[in-house]
Parts: structure tokens; sequence; C-alpha cells
């Protein structure tokens, strides 16, 4: 079975130590490719290196995680966008906007979203859209911009059934991960609902860490107890899960 994690941060400091180790065990559970989503420049570059040192398993994004917009916004958004100039991407982000952590900047939020939006139409990439507490501005957003062209991911989806239901007539992907094995998460029972056509995978290591390694550090090997959760819910296999999750990550990101 051949899996795809759309969504890892394995280049920040949490996996210093070990990382050879973690692409090693990625490898062994089937793992082809890694999308890693940019955050700021603070971590670009490191970033970058580990793509260049991957042979090819782990490919990036680039943009502005929202939790990094602050007053220099548009400088971060000026940087991020000279690496477009250098090169293509797998898709921009992660960008979107967070109500949880801090509401101090969320016009600033707005515009970076707005402008990463335009980015991710002008290169024909998909945009992958973090949502914390914020899903249903963001569906409000794409929505305003979706024209037949916009395409991507809501990261981390853990909403509802009908915020599922717009994101998916919006023509954009769900990315589930560890929480759908989270006992009292709900998103069990929208995954019910939810054909898999429309659902990518992800892990967003080193966060959400599916159960049995919840509140550990997150990792992509770790994939397969997403797959066997959903498996258990779609009352599907395992290789049908990977199947068609990976050839609609295969498609939707150009790998």
């Amino acid at each position: 079975m051949t899996l795809i994690d759309t969504h890892s941060h394995i280049y920040l400091s949490e996996f210093n130590q070990d990382r050879e180790k973690i692409l090693e065990r990625a490898q062994n559970e089937g793992i082809s490719v890694v999308l890693l989503p940019a955050i700021d420049s603070s971590t670009h570059e490191q970033m970058l290196e580990l793509e260049t040192n991957s042979r090819g398993i782990y490919q990036s994004m680039m943009g502005l995680h929202p939790c990094s917009v602050k007053e220099d916004f548009e400088e971060e958004l000026e940087k991020a966008r000279v690496y477009f100039e250098k090169r293509p991407f797998k898709a921009v982000g992660e960008t979107g906007l967070d109500f949880y952590w801090d509401k101090t900047f969320i016009s600033e939020q707005y515009k970076a979203f707005e402008e990463q939006i335009r980015w991710a139409l002008e290169f024909d990439i998909p945009v992958v859209i973090h949502s914390r507490n914020s899903i249903d501005e963001c569906i409000k957003m794409i929505a305003q911009y979706q024209k037949g062209k916009l395409k991507g991911v809501f990261h981390c989806f853990s909403g509802n059934t009908e915020q599922a239901k717009q994101i998916v007539d919006l023509g954009f992907f769900l990315g589930i991960g560890g929480v759908i094995t989270f006992k009292n998460s709900g998103l069990d029972k929208v995954m019910e609902g939810i054909d898999l056509v429309n659902v990518v995978l992800e892990t967003d290591a080193p966060y959400l860490a599916p159960v049995p390694f919840r509140g550990k550090r997150n990792e992509p090997s770790y994939l397969k107890y997403v797959v066997e959760k959903i498996a258990l819910v779609k009352k599907v296999t395992s290789e049908e899960v990977g199947q068609l999750t990976t050839d609609r990550a295969q498609k939707l990101f150009k790998l």
C-alpha cells in the first residue's frame, strides 16, 4: 500500500535528533511522498534544505502561516513570493485564518490569505488552508474566489457535516489526520457522510499524533493508524483507503 502524507512539518527542530530514522520508518510503511507546508521566513531554508536531501520523498509548499501574520506580514509575504519566482512549489501554504491563538491581527490575516489565494490561481497550484476556529470564514473566502479554477485542501479538517459538504461543493478536499482517531472528536461521524474521493491524508507532524500515540510527537509513519480508522468508519479495506486517497493526492498536487 502506497500512502502520501500531504502535510508534515518534518523540518522543525523536534526532529533534529532522528530525522533519517523518521524517513526510514516512513518508507517502511509505504509513504512515497511527504508534503512540507511552509510557516514563515524563519524556517523556509530548513524546509528547502530537507527537501533537497530527501531523494524526492519530501516536497515543499511555500506560503505564510496565519499564526505568523504580524505587523511585518507584507514583508513576510514578499519573502515567500521571491521563492515562487525562483522555482515551482507543490502548493501555496499553509495559509488561512487562525482565531484560536491570537486575534490581534485578524485584518492582516485576511489580507495575507487573500494574497496567497491569488498566488494559487496565478501559478495554478492548490492552496492549503489552516482554519482553526475559522472554518466558516475560510469557506466564505474560498467561495468568493472560486470561479472554477481554485483547488486545494482544508488541512486538519475538524468541522461538522454541513461544513464538510460546503467544502466539497467548492471543489476542495478534506485533509484528515490523527484527530479522527480521538474518542470524542466527532470526526468519525462526519466521515460517515463524506465520500472518500473528497479526502486526502495527512499527519501535521509533529502535532496531533493519532491514538495510540496521542500527546506524543507525530510522524509520517503513523499515517497507517489514520488509514485504519477511516477504513473502519467507512467499512472498506485499508487498501481501498490508501488507493483512493493516494490517487487524489497525486492528481491534486501533480505528484
